[in-house]
């Protein structure tokens, strides 16, 4: 499960861009186009495993000595080859069986698979990030210099273990600055969950008439997270996809000579066995993890130092602008190629609510008429919600989340969760006992 949900985003994401950018010209309101387009999807995901695979399994991933000692060299392979190739086989199976499952929940289920998917993982991050018992490092016994990983654990052996001088002089410090779990990230979680819950309950609604039975009224919401949360996860899944790539271009030897992206500093640039890029283009795009990532950095010449990268503290403040400002600014050009791709545009909804029969009160009877009614909304909001969501996963990354879960991820979560409350709401309401049908907003 190593690639995840990686693979089925960034072929939609491919797909949204070459459709949004009239590339591949195809009416997605016409059957024929749609079912091209979810196929031509669906190839892009399979294609986009491979890609994923081969590159981190041959550049930057190594096989364990076990693994290769077990298999030894079979019909002439060499056994560092065989196992690089069983390892990209097991993780071709195992994306497959993802999309496979989204594939399942998506015609079957209620709401996306890959969204359940993410929920599950921040869900767990979350709780074993405030409740997990054990030390950090679990090679060593539980001490002042090892304590309990999880938020809540980590409070209460800090508390129990120092005298009242110690917790002024740096227990406080420790429990809520720093690393693993902080206070401060464990709070910021629960900010991001509350103005979240409280961002996806704002809406417009517009009032709606049917033009053929008198009396019979609508309305149309229009929310203030009008593309939802998929913009900031095809961000987030590009900038890894930066960051992956930048890293095979920069350490596999293979790599090394093609021209301007082979180990271009400019590119990015990585310690030895590292994993997040220490500079270059790929240092600024890579997310921040926390206020220990920038803000004490910059505030202290003792963190500047501990972080071990060779930065000033303007280099620290131009990646977490260069950063917010990518993420807001890909959000809200994502949150356009989305509403037009998925028929939420004005002129999409114009069509949608004329065929059903209703009209604007005050407003003919005509699809041009409606149009230009939501244009006046429809445009703007969905800039706001991409600009929103995209600032939002940025905020968080900035504050910090328990269990390392992104900020990202905990955007999603709790957008997901919600979004699933009302599909549940909305598939089942007819069927309900009338208390029941009350308590998720029926009459």
């Amino acid at each position: 499960m190593h690639l995840g949900i990686g693979p089925i985003v960034t072929g939609s994401i491919i797909m949204q861009l070459f459709t949004g950018a009239k590339i591949i010209k195809l009416n997605l309101k016409k059957d024929e186009d749609k079912a091209i387009y979810q196929g031509t999807q669906k190839l892009l995901v399979i294609i986009m495993i491979w890609v994923e695979a081969v590159p981190q399994v041959y550049g930057f991933m190594e096989p364990s000595d076990k693994l290769i000692g077990n298999l030894g060299d079979f019909a002439g392979v060499n056994a560092d080859s065989l196992a690089r190739f069983l390892i990209v086989l097991q993780l071709f199976v195992g994306s497959y069986l993802v999309f496979l499952m989204d594939e399942v929940v998506s015609k079957w289920g209620i709401g996306s698979g890959i969204s359940l998917f993410i929920a599950a993982g921040v869900a767990q991050q979350i709780f074993t990030g405030s409740l997990n018992w054990h030390p950090a490092d679990t090679t060593a016994d539980i001490s002042m210099t090892n304590p309990p990983a999880g938020t809540i654990p980590k409070t209460i052996y800090i508390f129990h273990h120092l005298s009242a001088p110690e917790l002024n002089s740096t227990g406080y410090e420790r429990i809520f600055l720093a690393q693993p779990n902080p206070m401060v990230a464990l709070i910021g979680t629960i900010v991001i969950f509350l103005f979240v819950a409280y961002t996806e309950s704002s809406r417009i609604e517009l009032p709606l008439a049917h033009g053929g039975a008198r009396g019979a009224r609508g309305r149309y919401p229009i929310k203030l997270i009008y593309a939802s949360n998929i913009p900031v996860i095809l961000m987030a899944a590009l900038l890894a996809n930066v960051s992956m790539f930048s890293m095979l271009f920069w350490s596999h030897p293979s790599f090394g000579n093609v021209p301007l992206l082979g180990h271009n500093w400019a590119l990015g640039y990585y310690e030895s066995g590292a994993t997040r890029p220490s500079g270059g283009l790929a240092y600024y795009l890579s997310t921040v993890n926390g206020v220990g990532d920038w803000l004490l950095p910059m505030l202290s010449e003792q963190y500047l130092s501990a972080t071990g990268l060779d930065k000033t503290k303007l280099q620290f403040g131009i990646h977490v602008i260069v950063y917010v400002s990518i993420m807001i600014m890909g959000s809200v050009l994502f949150a356009k190629f989305w509403i037009e791709t998925t028929n939420m545009g004005p002129e999409a909804v114009a069509s949608q609510i004329e065929s059903s029969g209703m009209q604007i009160p005050g407003f003919r009877r005509d699809p041009r008429v409606l149009k230009r009614v939501l244009e006046r909304y429809i445009p703007v909001v969905t800039v706001i919600s991409g600009a929103t969501v995209g600032g939002l996963a940025a905020g968080a990354d900035l504050i910090g989340t328990v269990g390392n879960a992104s900020g990202t991820g905990v955007l999603l979560a709790v957008g997901i969760m919600i979004q699933l409350y009302d599909a549940i709401g909305r598939e089942q309401m007819m069927e309900m006992h009338p208390v029941l049908r009350g308590f998720f907003g029926g009459e």
